[in-house]
């Protein structure tokens, strides 16, 4: 059910091919090395899925549509509906599967309304989303005509949530996530100029490095010369020499390292190599947006800040504001 031969092949047919010889070794490594314990049980649940041919599928709306109700009777969709269940929580989203709408904590689709007004088109371009979670960006970006879509995110459970969603939109569609991480992707240096993809999406991702300039300058390898690169991350007010730095926890969360103000981002940019900079938006978010659901039952954004004022987190931080950035290589 999981399986990478069908990413090499479409990698072979573009000037990426080099990762195909590279990747397989990786892979075979972190499986050797980092294979999660429940990932058993996650490909028993994948390969009893029940069989159903998806009528139509729609990657182009805030809701990935995967067939539709008419296309299994209600045992059959129950059955389904009980596997989805054993890979709560679902995190991003929304998706609907053959009529079953899974309502995720993120309403990763306000993201997207954010972003793709934005971006350069992506028809017909390589495109390359670290952090990717469980692909649901992945999906907008294929529907947005997307020669191949390539994702990268260590956690076995997000690819076998994933591979649900491929299993029945088409094995051989050319988006693929992979569970590395970003740094672990073989990058586009000297020996390879020239080469690269053609958009790099960096959301969620940059405030959990300990050296974020490191990863702005990995991500810049990762691009073909003129490539549009997409960051989003958290940020706070101030000028371009103020950063937060948590003394422990940042809404509850340990491994927070680094928050910018916008100027300081830019800046940051600059120092990595990037041009055409622009802070293209910067917004609070809300707890209508990330929230518990039946699909994620566990604490969400409403349980992160000050319960007496929602500007603050529970730790007396800034409430989480994130930027939107869009810059290039030269």
């Amino acid at each position: 059910m999981i399986e990478f031969t069908p990413l090499y092949k479409h990698l072979q047919q573009t000037e990426l091919a080099d990762w195909a010889t590279v990747l397989p070794s990786q892979l075979e490594t972190v499986f050797n090395e980092r294979f999660h314990g429940k990932m058993e049980q996650w490909r028993d649940l994948l390969a009893s899925l029940p069989e159903i041919s998806a009528s139509e599928n729609t990657f182009n709306a805030d809701k990935i549509h995967i067939g539709s109700s008419l296309d299994c009777d209600q045992t059959t969709q129950q059955q389904l509906k009980k596997i989805l269940e054993q890979f709560l929580p679902w995190r991003k989203g929304p998706y609907e599967l053959f009529g079953l709408h899974i309502d995720t904590e993120w309403h990763s689709d306000w993201k997207w309304q954010r972003v793709q007004p934005h971006i350069a088109p992506l028809k017909n371009r390589l495109v390359l989303d670290i952090g990717c979670g469980n692909g649901y960006h992945m999906w907008r970006m294929l529907g947005e005509g997307a020669r191949l879509v390539v994702g990268a995110d260590p956690s076995q459970f997000f690819l076998s949530q994933f591979h649900i969603m491929k299993h029945y939109a088409g094995a051989d569609l050319p988006i693929h996530l992979l569970p590395l991480k970003g740094e672990e992707l073989p990058a586009f240096t000297r020996e390879y100029r020239g080469k690269g993809f053609d958009t790099v999406f960096s959301m969620g991702v940059l405030y959990h490095r300990q050296s974020p300039i490191t990863h702005l300058q990995a991500l810049r390898y990762f691009l073909r010369p003129r490539g549009e690169l997409i960051l989003e991350t958290l940020v706070i007010e101030g000028n371009e020499q103020q950063v937060l730095i948590p003394k422990d926890r940042y809404a509850k969360m340990r491994n927070v390292w680094f928050i910018p103000s916008p100027d300081l981002l830019t800046r940051m940019l600059e120092r990595a190599g990037f041009v055409n900079i622009q802070v293209v938006d910067i917004n609070q978010t809300t707890v209508e947006e990330q929230r518990v659901t039946d699909w994620m039952s566990y604490e969400s954004l409403a349980d992160f800040l000050d319960p007496d004022d929602a500007n603050k987190t529970i730790e007396g931080y800034p409430a989480p504001k994130r930027a939107i950035v869009i810059c290039n290589v030269p």
